[in-house]
Formats: C-alpha cells, sequence, structure tokens
C-alpha cells in the first residue's frame, strides 16, 4: 500500500465469494485494497461448490429469494441492492453468461467450467489494481494491528473478515478464526452442520434393497415447513435437496428432544381421497395397483412394505394416510466437515445493518462466519455475493460523501 496516497487501506482476510464480490465491487480510486488469503490459491471453496455442476444462484423472485434464508430479515438490504438478476449483469459484463435450468437454477453457458468463472472474476479483481498475497494465515491482532503467521504484522484503515464457516476443511474453511474474536469478546454462537446428511436408523434389509436410490418428486415436512424436491436413502440416513432446506427446523428439534420427526409426502400431486379411490377401486394386487395406478416407484413402495405391518398395508385407509404423511425419525446429524454448509459463526447481534462490528469501527464481517443458514440451489452463495458488493457500494458511498 502506498503510504504517499490520500486513500485508505483496505485489508480482506478470505478469499471466498463474499471476498470476491466485496473486491470486485470496490473503487480502485478510492481505496487500495489487499486480499489476505491463507491457501495458495484464491476461491477454493468456490470451485469445490461447482464440482457437481456450477449451480451460481436461483433465478426465483428477490422477494421470494428473501424468506428462504434463516433469518431473513438479516440479509434483505444486501439481496435487494445485489440480487440474482445484479449478479449475472455482472457475470455477463466479465464474459461469463448464464442459463436458467429446469429447476429455476442458474448456471454457467454449457461448455463454461468454474475455474473460467473464477478467473474472470479475478482478472476484474486484478484490474482493479487489488494486491493478493497467498499464504497469509491471520492469527488475530496484536494491539490494533493484524497479525498474519503469528509474526508479520499489517495496519489497514479498514478491515473485511470474510472467514467463511467450518465445512469442507480441505478448503480452508475450519473455523479456528472463532478463538480470536472470542479474546475482544465478540459473541460467537457454535458452528453446526446444515445441508448435511441427516441419520435414520434404517433396517438392514431395506438398505440392502435401496441403499443409494432416490425418493423423487416428493414433499418433506418438518415443523411447520415443507419442501419439495427428492432425497437419497445412504446407509446413514438420508440427504437432497428436500432435506436441506428444513435444516434449521430439523435441527431444533434435535436440539430440544435429541430426536425430530419428519413426515414424508410420497405423492403429494394427488390428494389422500383420491388415493384412497384408487385403491378401494382397483382389482389389481396392492403393489400393482401402488406401482401402476398411484405411480409409486419401486423404493417408495418397499418404503411402504417395509415400516407397515402387512395388516396397515392391506389397509385403504391408513396406507393412503401413509403415503401422504410417512414418519420418519432422525436421529443426528452428520460431521460439521461433511456438511455443504455450517449455521453458527459470529452472534448477528454483534455486527450493524452493514455488518459492521460494533465494538469495532471499520471492521466488517461478511459471508459464512456470520450466524446465519441458506437452504443449497444457490442460496448459500448469492447471500455471500450480495454481503461482499452490499459492503463494498456501502464504502464507497461512505467515501465520496466524505471528500465532498
Amino acid at each position: 500500500m502506498d503510504a504517499n496516497r490520500s486513500v485508505k487501506s483496505i485489508a480482506i482476510i478470505g478469499g471466498g465469494a463474499s471476498a470476491l464480490f466485496f473486491a470486485a465491487a470496490i473503487d480502485p480510486d478510492k481505496f487500495d485494497v489487499t486480499i489476505y488469503e491463507k491457501n495458495k490459491t484464491l476461491g477454493r471453496k468456490f470451485l469445490v461448490a461447482g464440482d457437481g455442476g456450477f449451480n451460481l444462484t436461483h433465478s426465483e423472485s428477490i422477494e421470494t429469494m428473501i424468506e428462504r434464508y434463516t433469518p431473513s430479515l438479516f440479509l434483505k438490504e444486501s439481496l435487494t441492492h445485489f440480487d440474482n438478476t445484479s449478479l449475472r449483469n455482472l457475470l455477463s459484463e466479465i464474459g461469463i453468461e448464464t442459463f436458467i435450468g429446469s429447476s429455476k437454477r442458474v448456471y454457467p453457458e454449457k461448455g463454461i467450467k468454474p475455474i473460467e468463472v473464477l478467473n474472470a472474476i479475478l482478472d476484474r479483481i486484478k484490474n482493479k489494481g487489488v494486491e493478493i498475497k497467498f499464504e497469509q494465515t491471520w492469527t488475530g491482532w496484536s494491539e490494533d494491528k493484524l497479525s498474519f503467521n503469528d509474526s508479520d504484522e499489517v495496519n489497514a484503515d479498514i478491515v473485511v473478515y470474510a472467514l467463511g464457516g467450518a465445512s469442507w476443511k480441505v478448503t480452508g474453511s475450519n473455523g479456528l478464526w472463532i478463538s480470536y474474536f472470542k479474546q475482544k469478546n465478540i459473541g460467537i454462537v457454535p458452528f453446526q452442520a446444515s445441508n448435511c446428511a441427516f441419520e435414520v436408523k434404517w433396517s438392514q434389509d431395506f438398505l440392502n434393497k435401496n441403499e443409494g436410490l432416490p425418493l423423487k418428486n416428493i414433499e418433506i415436512t418438518s415443523a411447520n415447513k415443507s419442501q419439495r424436491g427428492e432425497v437419497v436413502i445412504t446407509s446413514y440416513g438420508l440427504e437432497g435437496n428436500a432435506i436441506y432446506a428444513l435444516s434449521p427446523e430439523i435441527r431444533k428439534q434435535l436440539s430440544n428432544t435429541d430426536t425430530a420427526e419428519i413426515f414424508i409426502d410420497l405423492k403429494p400431486s394427488l390428494l389422500i381421497t383420491e388415493i384412497k379411490n384408487r385403491l378401494s377401486s382397483s382389482s389389481k394386487n396392492r403393489t400393482t395397483t401402488l406401482s401402476k395406478e398411484i405411480k409409486l416407484s419401486k423404493v417408495q413402495v418397499s418404503l411402504l412394505k417395509s415400516f407397515l405391518t402387512k395388516e396397515e398395508y392391506m389397509d385403504d385407509e391408513i396406507l393412503s394416510r401413509r403415503i401422504k404423511q410417512f414418519p420418519v425419525t432422525i436421529s443426528g446429524l452428520s460431521e460439521i466437515d461433511e456438511a455443504i454448509s455450517t449455521f453458527g459463526g459470529v452472534d448477528l447481534s454483534e455486527v450493524s445493518s452493514s455488518y459492521e462490528l460494533k465494538n469495532m469501527h471499520n471492521h466488517y464481517c461478511i459471508g459464512e462466519m456470520l450466524n446465519w443458514d441458506a437452504p443449497t440451489g444457490g442460496y448459500l452463495i448469492q447471500a455471500c455475493y450480495s454481503m461482499g458488493a452490499f459492503v463494498a457500494e456501502l464504502l464507497n458511498e461512505e467515501s465520496t460523501t466524505l471528500k465532498e
């Protein structure tokens, strides 16, 4: 950073999605910006997230999107400021065209790889003159200075912490930064797994027939929230988008009672009266009726057979109810490091509406290190983009106002 310039210096700690979009939005004529990254490259988690198809965001209206978050109001201003349309416009500007898939998720145009998206963002950042320093592990504060690698000290007018959550440690998100924040008496909520596998104690016979198979076109309800989609039956339990979105509700039940009850609607497109009528009017055997008349998959039929008595299976009333509301007991969460994301981190009461730490002026926290939650499907990463861009624009405006 050039000490002779009148512009303020910004230190960004971390190189994930929030940090990258902050750096892409900050005005280089107003600030000298340096990213401090502990890995040898930026955006490692950004790239890992693209392994199964690079879901950049979701295309639904921002009003609907905001309601997907827990808590939703905390993110409303930043999501409105830099929404999914803003993201697509920015990506288009840097040469990354996108399309909306059948699930309404947004992806790069076919043929564009995750590394190309990352490189386009990095090119924009480098063209702004942002300096990037690698293998810089933040180790807290030395008085008012930032400490890296336990010895290097850095002065910065403004600090933006984008330290991530605690899942996928291989990418650098290990949550070890928590201890330094505690030393400053900054409130921390312990990390918990989110968007993860949920433990179900399946019978071995059921697993032998169905492990690895999907339950498609279902709706799962936990507490007062429901989510359509699909899940996969695993040796551990269940995982997939239909249950990931219910992570907050399931975690709350588990914390209260050690188990959580969810209910699976195996046929959300049919009313219970329609199912019962088809069962009672069919001349076929029960299994064939479920397959041909109600259009249940083999896995769904196997689920019913495995957990109902023969008498219940043959009773039209009981079977109809179970098809529409099949109870499953959740007994635990997978390990944090196996989760897609985490819930927990800096308590939201510690930051202002602009994500500035209330007891540390000009110190901002963005991204997964804050205590909020989001389902998969582009929601988590969109909020990270939005927070980064939002704080950058606030600082740009504040700098302009001060100069005037």
